[in-house]
């Protein structure tokens, strides 16, 4: 509290001094001081009061540099209520800060090819292959949220609060989406003083049912005057660049803790630059801080997922200045407004780190084309842009969303949250699709590159036991995913099924070893030849499922 009343003050005596005339008056000179020292300490105190009214409320980070706009308004007033010399002197002033207001208005016309420096993205062509033995983070945020609002009857005193933010993390090995109680008013706040907790519920199983943990917790979002957690956090680091709402992390003893993200104006208080967190004690209000390198290792959001989606803005949009985004828009790609939080979706990779989704479309309407997504990593900050294969056309969020859209509906079910994967090495897209109510249906998955080839099932990995047979069906490739290990068998073929697919055939053959298997003939031509007592060499995947992907057949007496 005493940085921004010692700002105030400053603040407040510097205005007066420029405002209050001190030239000379054709009154008495007595009367004339007695005036100006009246006026000088009305002004005095009126300017602390608007100051510390004004950085109390906002949170404003109390750098002088965010008070160019008051600069202009008391510059201004004190030329025109001065004469003479001292009106000179005091237009001066306000020219000059009527430059600096100008160069900080304008900052984002200039500093556009520093920005993307600051985005800039390491390219590659496609992400790893998704292992079909693990479960993706995939149950959507606004069905998680049903559940733990159905459960808010666990909550002491009720009607004090409601749900705060959900978000995503890793807590002791499982994907959990975690949610805090927080105050549902001032009033509520004034009687209950604390926050009694907060719900978990798992991010990979939809049948799990939310848990609320007991803790309690003083300095929260929703706390008011000096309990607020912003302005708790702005009290301890006043000069701090913050960007992003503040977040809740668990640690691996169940432990609550906020963070939020601080960083640096790339110019002229304009543009943002992550540096690391302030971490908060909810309970105590101990506060500290932490550089990115430095983070604790239980915190998976150290980048706040508003600094990356501003980031993706940057990295699509200023990548030939900032002119070239406004008129020509070569090269320019837009990130989707799909994500689940601030345009981003959060997700897991196979080492258990969470990155930020994106995926980028082109500027021009009606084009649902994707141009290519990134993945941000959420501790470091460091992002990577996927072009994917270049040769084929892939479909955007939004055209998944579409396909969904019109394949349910007569019963009006929606897709959420559609995240690309490289499933079997063909990029596809997987959408947990839910109902008017917001309660999950099934998974969706569709080929980004080829639309008409899609599954669903009741959950994740199911739908891609579904989504493999579509793709051999659909005549494209299953490359295996990254743990399959890839084996040979010979034996003699018992039974044979073959269906047309398009321009190729699905053979499905069961071989004396009473294991099935499946090819299409895209991979292997011969395939179409083969029936019931021909002997065999097969190179196959081993996932472990009823019918094995095969990537190559030799039919002995044809090869």
């Amino acid at each position: 509290m005493g940085n921004i009343i010692l700002f105030s003050l400053i603040a407040g005596l510097a205005s007066a001094l420029v405002l209050i005339p001190f030239s000379n008056k054709k009154t008495k000179e007595k009367d004339s001081n007695k005036s100006n020292s009246a006026s000088l300490i009305a002004a005095i105190i009126l300017t602390i009061f608007v100051v510390f009214s004004f950085y109390y409320l906002t949170n404003l980070d109390l750098n002088i540099t965010s008070l160019w706009f008051l600069a202009i308004l008391v510059t201004l007033g004190g030329a025109f209520f001065a004469s003479g010399k001292e009106r000179m002197i005091k237009a001066l002033l306000f020219l000059v800060s009527l430059i600096i207001g100008g160069y900080f208005l304008t900052a984002f016309l200039f500093n556009a090819e520093e920005k993307y420096a600051t985005a800039k993205m390491e390219e590659k062509m496609e992400i790893e292959i998704f292992d079909e033995k693990e479960t993706p983070a995939s149950v959507p945020p606004q069905f998680a949220r049903n559940k733990m609002r159905k459960a808010f009857g666990q909550v002491p005193n009720t009607s004090y609060y409601e749900l705060g933010n959900l978000q995503i993390q890793k807590i002791n090995g499982d994907y959990v989406y975690i949610a805090p109680v927080e105050f549902s008013g001032l009033f509520k706040w004034v009687n209950g003083k604390k926050t009694p907790g907060y719900f978990t519920i798992s991010a990979t199983n939809s049948s799990a049912n939310p848990k609320f943990i007991n803790t309690e917790m003083f300095y929260t979002p929703s706390s008011y005057f000096n309990k607020n957690l912003e302005r708790h956090i702005r009290m301890q680091y006043p000069k701090h660049i913050f960007y992003g709402e503040p977040r809740l992390e668990i640690d691996e003893d169940g432990k609550p803790h906020y963070i939020r993200t601080f960083g640096q104006f790339v110019s002229a208080r304009n543009g943002f630059v992550v540096k690391g967190i302030v971490l908060v004690d909810p309970q105590s209000g101990d506060t500290k801080e932490y550089l990115l390198k430095n983070v604790p290792s239980f915190i998976d959001g150290a980048v706040s997922p508003e600094a990356v989606s501003l980031q993706n803005s940057y990295f699509g949009k200023y990548v030939h200045g900032f002119w070239n985004s406004v008129f020509g828009k070569r090269d320019v790609k837009l990130p989707s407004d799909e994500g689940t939080v601030a345009n981003v979706s959060p997700i897991f990779d196979e080492n258990g780190d969470m990155h930020y989704f994106t995926d980028f479309t082109s500027p021009k309407e009606g084009v649902d084309s994707m141009l290519g997504y990134s993945l941000t990593n959420s501790r470091t900050g460091e992002a990577t842009y996927y072009t994917g294969n270049l040769q084929e056309s892939y479909m955007d969020s939004q055209g998944a969303l579409q396909i969904i859209e019109k394949k349910f509906i007569e019963k009006k079910w929606e897709g959420e949250m559609p995240v690309i994967y490289n499933f079997y090495g063909e990029a596809s897209w997987l959408t947990p699709v839910l109902d008017s109510n917001g309660f999950l249906q099934n998974y969706f998955i569709v080929s980004a590159a080829n639309p008409e080839i899609s599954a669903y099932g009741n959950t994740p990995n199911e739908a891609l036991k579904l989504y493999k047979t579509a793709l051999q069906r659909g005549g494209g490739t299953v490359d295996g995913s990254s743990k399959a290990e890839e084996k040979q068998v010979i034996g003699t073929v018992i039974r044979v099924y073959k269906e047309k697919s398009g321009d190729f055939t699905v053979v499905t053959f069961l071989l004396d070893n009473k294991n099935s298997y499946v090819i299409s003939s895209e991979s292997s031509p011969m395939a179409i030849y083969l029936q019931e007592g021909d002997k065999v060499k097969v190179d196959y995947l081993d996932t472990g499922e009823a019918f094995m992907p095969a990537k190559n057949i030799i039919i002995q007496g044809l090869q």
